[in-house]
């Protein structure tokens, strides 16, 4: 496959959005974990989600 005299152009282009799609991916997927972390924290102190409680419990 002959791509002309803008090879380094394209296959430098394709390396680096490589690597940001995966930089962002890791960089979520270690989001996520701080995330359910903290989560697990907060409901190991007594915090709860308002999500959580029902309408009975709010009264």
């Amino acid at each position: 496959m002959s791509l002309g005299p803008y090879t380094s152009f394209i296959v430098t282009s394709y390396v680096l959005v490589t690597a940001v799609v995966l930089i962002l991916i890791a960089w979520i997927a270690i989001d996520y974990r701080r995330q359910k972390q903290r989560l697990r924290e907060l409901d190991a102190s007594g915090v709860i989600r308002r999500s959580g409680r029902s309408a009975a419990d709010i009264q």
